[in-house]
Protein backbone atom coordinates (compact mmCIF):
# COMPACT_ATOMS: atom_id res chain seq x y z
CA UNK A 1 0.00 0.00 0.00
CA UNK A 2 2.88 2.27 0.68
CA UNK A 3 4.45 2.37 -2.82
CA UNK A 4 0.75 2.50 -4.39
CA UNK A 5 0.50 5.70 -2.08
CA UNK A 6 3.42 7.09 -3.26
CA UNK A 7 2.38 5.97 -7.10
CA UNK A 8 -1.33 7.99 -7.03
CA UNK A 9 0.35 11.35 -5.42
CA UNK A 10 2.64 10.98 -8.55
CA UNK A 11 -0.11 9.98 -10.99
CA UNK A 12 -0.86 13.46 -11.56
CA UNK A 13 2.42 14.52 -13.00
CA UNK A 14 3.11 11.42 -15.25
CA UNK A 15 1.64 11.49 -18.60
CA UNK A 16 -0.21 8.69 -19.87
CA UNK A 17 1.30 7.26 -21.78
CA UNK A 18 4.62 7.16 -19.06
CA UNK A 19 2.11 5.54 -17.07
CA UNK A 20 0.13 3.03 -19.18
CA UNK A 21 4.39 1.79 -20.54
CA UNK A 22 4.89 1.53 -16.88
CA UNK A 23 2.00 -0.95 -15.78
CA UNK A 24 2.45 -2.79 -18.95
CA UNK A 25 6.31 -3.77 -17.63
CA UNK A 26 4.93 -4.77 -14.63
CA UNK A 27 2.80 -6.83 -15.68
CA UNK A 28 4.85 -8.76 -18.57
CA UNK A 29 7.05 -9.40 -15.40
CA UNK A 30 3.98 -10.02 -13.01
CA UNK A 31 2.27 -11.91 -15.56
CA UNK A 32 5.56 -14.61 -15.43
CA UNK A 33 6.06 -14.75 -11.82
CA UNK A 34 2.19 -15.75 -11.19
CA UNK A 35 1.56 -18.44 -14.29
CA UNK A 36 0.47 -20.86 -11.84
CA UNK A 37 -2.44 -18.55 -10.03
CA UNK A 38 -3.40 -16.62 -13.15
CA UNK A 39 -5.90 -16.30 -14.86
CA UNK A 40 -7.35 -19.26 -12.60
CA UNK A 41 -6.21 -19.89 -9.35
CA UNK A 42 -6.99 -23.31 -9.01
CA UNK A 43 -7.74 -23.05 -5.06
CA UNK A 44 -10.43 -20.26 -5.55
CA UNK A 45 -12.75 -23.33 -7.06
CA UNK A 46 -13.60 -24.43 -3.91
CA UNK A 47 -17.11 -23.54 -2.94
CA UNK A 48 -17.87 -22.28 0.79
CA UNK A 49 -18.94 -24.71 3.44
CA UNK A 50 -22.81 -25.56 3.10
CA UNK A 51 -23.81 -23.97 0.33
CA UNK A 52 -26.44 -24.43 -0.99
CA UNK A 53 -26.14 -23.97 -5.12
CA UNK A 54 -27.80 -20.94 -7.17
CA UNK A 55 -31.38 -20.34 -7.49
CA UNK A 56 -33.00 -22.45 -10.00
CA UNK A 57 -30.60 -25.04 -9.87
CA UNK A 58 -28.18 -23.04 -12.26
CA UNK A 59 -24.81 -23.80 -12.85
CA UNK A 60 -23.20 -20.52 -11.82
CA UNK A 61 -23.86 -16.92 -11.38
CA UNK A 62 -23.11 -13.87 -14.29
CA UNK A 63 -23.12 -10.38 -13.08
CA UNK A 64 -21.72 -7.47 -15.21
CA UNK A 65 -20.93 -4.07 -13.63
CA UNK A 66 -19.59 -1.15 -15.14
CA UNK A 67 -17.17 1.44 -13.78
CA UNK A 68 -17.57 5.25 -15.20
CA UNK A 69 -14.26 6.45 -14.29
CA UNK A 70 -14.05 9.89 -16.44
CA UNK A 71 -16.62 12.39 -19.11
CA UNK A 72 -15.90 9.92 -21.68
CA UNK A 73 -17.31 7.26 -20.03
CA UNK A 74 -20.35 9.06 -19.07
CA UNK A 75 -21.23 9.92 -22.04
CA UNK A 76 -21.10 6.32 -23.67
CA UNK A 77 -23.48 4.97 -20.70
CA UNK A 78 -26.62 5.20 -22.95
CA UNK A 79 -24.62 3.06 -25.46
CA UNK A 80 -23.45 0.33 -23.15
CA UNK A 81 -26.64 0.58 -22.31
CA UNK A 82 -28.38 -0.31 -25.50
CA UNK A 83 -25.56 -3.29 -25.82
CA UNK A 84 -26.16 -4.70 -22.49
CA UNK A 85 -29.68 -4.70 -23.49
CA UNK A 86 -29.33 -5.99 -26.66
CA UNK A 87 -27.46 -9.17 -25.35
CA UNK A 88 -30.51 -9.90 -22.74
CA UNK A 89 -28.19 -8.14 -19.95
CA UNK A 90 -28.48 -6.00 -17.10
CA UNK A 91 -25.73 -4.51 -15.31
CA UNK A 92 -24.52 -1.93 -12.30
CA UNK A 93 -22.87 1.29 -13.67
CA UNK A 94 -20.65 2.39 -10.84
CA UNK A 95 -20.26 6.54 -10.39
CA UNK A 96 -17.91 8.09 -9.16
CA UNK A 97 -19.72 10.93 -7.05
CA UNK A 98 -17.22 14.03 -7.41
CA UNK A 99 -14.59 13.34 -10.03
CA UNK A 100 -14.09 14.76 -12.88
CA UNK A 101 -18.32 14.81 -13.73
CA UNK A 102 -21.37 15.16 -11.81
CA UNK A 103 -24.22 12.67 -12.11
CA UNK A 104 -27.27 14.32 -12.79
CA UNK A 105 -30.10 12.60 -10.65
CA UNK A 106 -31.84 12.48 -13.99
CA UNK A 107 -29.41 9.88 -15.14
CA UNK A 108 -29.49 7.63 -11.95
CA UNK A 109 -33.35 7.86 -12.36
CA UNK A 110 -32.95 6.69 -16.38
CA UNK A 111 -30.36 3.76 -15.45
CA UNK A 112 -32.65 2.56 -12.58
CA UNK A 113 -36.17 2.47 -14.56
CA UNK A 114 -34.44 0.48 -17.43
CA UNK A 115 -33.57 -2.22 -14.85
CA UNK A 116 -29.98 -1.21 -14.31
CA UNK A 117 -28.38 -0.82 -11.20
CA UNK A 118 -26.21 2.28 -9.51
CA UNK A 119 -23.46 1.89 -7.30
CA UNK A 120 -20.81 4.32 -5.52
CA UNK A 121 -17.41 4.75 -7.32
CA UNK A 122 -15.31 5.79 -4.54
CA UNK A 123 -15.69 9.37 -3.78
CA UNK A 124 -13.12 10.99 -6.10
CA UNK A 125 -11.03 8.45 -8.06
CA UNK A 126 -7.30 9.57 -7.34
CA UNK A 127 -6.28 6.52 -5.31
CA UNK A 128 -6.37 8.34 -2.22
CA UNK A 129 -9.48 7.44 -0.35
CA UNK A 130 -7.21 4.58 2.06
CA UNK A 131 -4.68 7.66 2.44
CA UNK A 132 -5.61 7.49 6.47
CA UNK A 133 -8.07 6.19 8.66
CA UNK A 134 -8.91 9.91 9.68
CA UNK A 135 -9.50 10.42 5.70
CA UNK A 136 -11.46 7.84 4.94
CA UNK A 137 -14.22 8.49 7.68
CA UNK A 138 -14.49 12.02 6.47
CA UNK A 139 -15.20 10.89 2.64
CA UNK A 140 -17.11 7.96 3.88
CA UNK A 141 -19.66 10.62 5.59
CA UNK A 142 -20.23 12.06 1.99
CA UNK A 143 -20.10 8.74 0.46
CA UNK A 144 -23.13 7.77 2.60
CA UNK A 145 -25.25 10.79 1.36
CA UNK A 146 -24.61 9.65 -2.42
CA UNK A 147 -25.53 5.88 -1.63
CA UNK A 148 -28.73 7.09 0.05
CA UNK A 149 -29.50 9.95 -2.51
CA UNK A 150 -28.96 6.98 -5.68
CA UNK A 151 -30.60 4.40 -3.49
CA UNK A 152 -27.80 2.32 -3.96
CA UNK A 153 -26.41 -0.18 -1.85
CA UNK A 154 -23.12 -1.34 -3.33
CA UNK A 155 -19.53 0.21 -3.58
CA UNK A 156 -16.49 -0.35 -5.20
CA UNK A 157 -13.07 1.11 -4.71
CA UNK A 158 -10.95 3.16 -6.96
CA UNK A 159 -8.42 1.07 -8.05
CA UNK A 160 -9.75 -1.77 -6.69
CA UNK A 161 -7.97 -0.27 -3.08
CA UNK A 162 -9.37 -2.24 -0.13
CA UNK A 163 -9.51 -2.24 3.64
CA UNK A 164 -12.42 -4.53 4.16
CA UNK A 165 -12.63 -3.54 7.59
CA UNK A 166 -13.12 0.04 7.27
CA UNK A 167 -15.85 -0.36 4.67
CA UNK A 168 -18.34 -1.00 8.06
CA UNK A 169 -18.36 3.12 7.95
CA UNK A 170 -20.45 2.82 4.43
CA UNK A 171 -24.36 2.10 4.76
CA UNK A 172 -24.18 -1.05 2.01
CA UNK A 173 -25.48 -4.06 0.98
CA UNK A 174 -22.09 -5.28 -0.71
CA UNK A 175 -18.95 -4.87 -1.74
CA UNK A 176 -16.75 -5.39 -4.42
CA UNK A 177 -13.48 -3.89 -4.59
CA UNK A 178 -11.25 -7.33 -4.45
CA UNK A 179 -10.45 -10.16 -6.87
CA UNK A 180 -9.91 -13.79 -6.78
CA UNK A 181 -7.11 -13.53 -8.21
CA UNK A 182 -5.26 -10.17 -10.03
CA UNK A 183 -1.44 -9.59 -9.72
CA UNK A 184 -1.85 -6.58 -12.12
CA UNK A 185 -3.59 -4.68 -9.77
CA UNK A 186 -1.46 -1.90 -7.65
CA UNK A 187 -2.97 -3.71 -4.24
CA UNK A 188 -2.59 -7.41 -5.95
CA UNK A 189 -3.80 -9.38 -3.19
CA UNK A 190 -6.12 -11.69 -3.84
CA UNK A 191 -9.54 -13.34 -1.96
CA UNK A 192 -8.90 -16.54 -3.38
CA UNK A 193 -12.70 -17.58 -4.29
CA UNK A 194 -14.93 -17.04 -6.94
CA UNK A 195 -17.66 -16.77 -4.73
CA UNK A 196 -19.24 -13.95 -2.37
CA UNK A 197 -18.33 -14.20 1.40
CA UNK A 198 -19.60 -12.12 4.25
CA UNK A 199 -17.36 -9.83 5.89
CA UNK A 200 -18.34 -9.64 9.38
CA UNK A 201 -18.98 -6.48 11.13
CA UNK A 202 -19.43 -4.82 14.85
CA UNK A 203 -22.37 -5.82 16.89
CA UNK A 204 -23.61 -8.82 14.59
CA UNK A 205 -23.56 -5.82 11.05
CA UNK A 206 -21.66 -7.25 8.10
CA UNK A 207 -21.63 -7.02 4.47
CA UNK A 208 -21.18 -9.30 1.57
CA UNK A 209 -18.23 -9.21 -0.42
CA UNK A 210 -18.12 -9.78 -4.35
CA UNK A 211 -15.07 -10.45 -5.63
CA UNK A 212 -14.61 -9.59 -9.69
CA UNK A 213 -13.08 -13.18 -11.30
CA UNK A 214 -12.92 -12.28 -14.51
CA UNK A 215 -10.14 -9.91 -15.67
CA UNK A 216 -10.89 -6.23 -16.46
CA UNK A 217 -11.22 -4.80 -19.59
CA UNK A 218 -8.68 -2.54 -19.54
CA UNK A 219 -6.36 -4.64 -17.83
CA UNK A 220 -6.62 -7.46 -20.74
CA UNK A 221 -6.84 -5.15 -23.96
CA UNK A 222 -4.83 -1.95 -23.17
CA UNK A 223 -2.24 -3.34 -20.51
CA UNK A 224 -1.85 -6.48 -21.71
CA UNK A 225 -2.61 -6.06 -24.70
CA UNK A 226 -4.28 -9.14 -25.61
CA UNK A 227 -6.22 -8.98 -29.08
CA UNK A 228 -9.39 -11.63 -28.77
CA UNK A 229 -11.14 -12.87 -25.56
CA UNK A 230 -10.27 -16.15 -25.09
CA UNK A 231 -8.85 -15.81 -21.49
CA UNK A 232 -12.30 -14.29 -20.64
CA UNK A 233 -13.91 -17.44 -22.30
CA UNK A 234 -11.37 -19.79 -20.89
CA UNK A 235 -12.06 -18.50 -17.36
CA UNK A 236 -15.35 -18.56 -17.76
CA UNK A 237 -15.23 -22.08 -18.32
CA UNK A 238 -13.41 -22.61 -15.45
CA UNK A 239 -15.65 -20.84 -13.06
CA UNK A 240 -18.73 -22.44 -15.03
CA UNK A 241 -17.74 -25.80 -14.38
CA UNK A 242 -16.94 -25.13 -10.51
CA UNK A 243 -20.51 -23.84 -10.15
CA UNK A 244 -18.60 -20.43 -9.08
CA UNK A 245 -19.87 -16.13 -9.78
CA UNK A 246 -18.35 -14.77 -12.91
CA UNK A 247 -18.37 -11.33 -12.54
CA UNK A 248 -16.47 -8.87 -15.10
CA UNK A 249 -16.24 -5.33 -14.85
CA UNK A 250 -16.32 -3.26 -18.35
CA UNK A 251 -15.08 0.38 -18.13
CA UNK A 252 -17.06 2.64 -21.25
CA UNK A 253 -14.56 4.97 -20.91
CA UNK A 254 -12.14 2.01 -22.97
CA UNK A 255 -14.73 0.93 -25.21
CA UNK A 256 -14.67 1.88 -28.81
CA UNK A 257 -17.73 1.79 -30.35
CA UNK A 258 -16.70 2.89 -33.64
CA UNK A 259 -14.10 0.13 -33.73
CA UNK A 260 -11.64 2.57 -34.24
CA UNK A 261 -9.93 2.42 -30.66
CA UNK A 262 -7.05 4.71 -29.91
CA UNK A 263 -4.11 3.37 -28.02
CA UNK A 264 -5.77 3.55 -24.89
CA UNK A 265 -9.44 1.60 -26.03
CA UNK A 266 -10.05 -1.73 -27.65
CA UNK A 267 -12.94 -2.37 -30.13
CA UNK A 268 -16.65 -2.95 -29.10
CA UNK A 269 -16.43 -6.28 -31.09
CA UNK A 270 -14.67 -8.02 -28.02
CA UNK A 271 -17.37 -6.63 -25.70
CA UNK A 272 -19.89 -8.23 -27.97
CA UNK A 273 -18.27 -11.21 -28.96
CA UNK A 274 -17.74 -12.32 -25.52
CA UNK A 275 -21.33 -11.51 -24.04
CA UNK A 276 -22.84 -13.61 -27.04
CA UNK A 277 -20.47 -16.34 -26.00
CA UNK A 278 -22.26 -16.25 -22.63
CA UNK A 279 -25.37 -16.34 -23.58
CA UNK A 280 -25.42 -18.92 -26.42
CA UNK A 281 -22.86 -21.57 -24.99
CA UNK A 282 -24.60 -21.13 -21.79
CA UNK A 283 -28.29 -20.59 -22.69
CA UNK A 284 -30.23 -21.93 -19.71
CA UNK A 285 -27.66 -22.70 -17.18
CA UNK A 286 -26.56 -19.60 -15.73
CA UNK A 287 -28.28 -17.31 -13.61
CA UNK A 288 -27.86 -13.29 -14.79
CA UNK A 289 -28.21 -11.08 -12.18
CA UNK A 290 -27.82 -7.82 -10.86
CA UNK A 291 -24.73 -7.83 -8.15
CA UNK A 292 -27.69 -6.22 -5.77
CA UNK A 293 -29.33 -9.43 -6.23
CA UNK A 294 -26.62 -11.85 -6.07
CA UNK A 295 -25.87 -10.46 -3.08
CA UNK A 296 -29.06 -10.35 -1.13
CA UNK A 297 -29.22 -14.12 -2.65
CA UNK A 298 -26.09 -15.05 -0.88
CA UNK A 299 -27.38 -13.29 2.81
CA UNK A 300 -30.57 -15.40 2.55
CA UNK A 301 -29.16 -18.54 1.24
CA UNK A 302 -25.48 -18.36 3.82
CA UNK A 303 -27.96 -17.48 6.78
CA UNK A 304 -26.96 -14.38 7.12
CA UNK A 305 -29.91 -12.70 8.32
CA UNK A 306 -28.50 -10.01 10.32
CA UNK A 307 -30.14 -6.44 9.89
CA UNK A 308 -28.38 -4.47 7.50
CA UNK A 309 -27.16 -0.59 8.17
CA UNK A 310 -28.90 2.20 7.16
CA UNK A 311 -30.87 2.04 3.12
CA UNK A 312 -29.99 -1.32 2.52
CA UNK A 313 -32.48 -2.67 5.51
CA UNK A 314 -35.36 -3.45 2.08
CA UNK A 315 -34.82 -6.06 0.03
CA UNK A 316 -34.59 -4.60 -3.78
CA UNK A 317 -38.63 -4.16 -5.99
CA UNK A 318 -38.35 -7.46 -8.63
CA UNK A 319 -37.42 -5.66 -11.83
CA UNK A 320 -39.46 -5.16 -14.85
CA UNK A 321 -39.22 -8.08 -17.09
CA UNK A 322 -36.95 -6.50 -20.33
CA UNK A 323 -38.15 -9.26 -22.73
CA UNK A 324 -34.70 -10.63 -24.40
CA UNK A 325 -33.22 -11.01 -20.25
CA UNK A 326 -35.20 -13.93 -20.32
CA UNK A 327 -32.78 -15.17 -22.60
CA UNK A 328 -29.40 -14.59 -20.44
CA UNK A 329 -29.80 -17.20 -18.02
Amino acid sequence: MLIARTYYRLKPLLPLSLRVALRRWRAWVKRRAFADSWPIDPKAGAAPPNWPGWPGGKRFAFALTHDVEGTRGVARIPRLMELDARYGFRAAFNLVPEGEYRVPRALVEEMQQAGFETGVHGLEHDGKLYSSRAIFSLKARSINHYLEEWGACGFRSPLMQHELSWLHELRLTYDSSTFDTDPFEPQPDGAGTIFPFWVDGPEGAGYVEMPYTLVQDFTLFVILQERNTEIWKKKLDWIAEHGGMALVNIHPDYVSFDNRPSPYEYPVTHLEEFLEYVRSRYAGEFWHALPREVAHYYRAAMGMVRPEPGIAREEPPAQPDHGPMRRAG
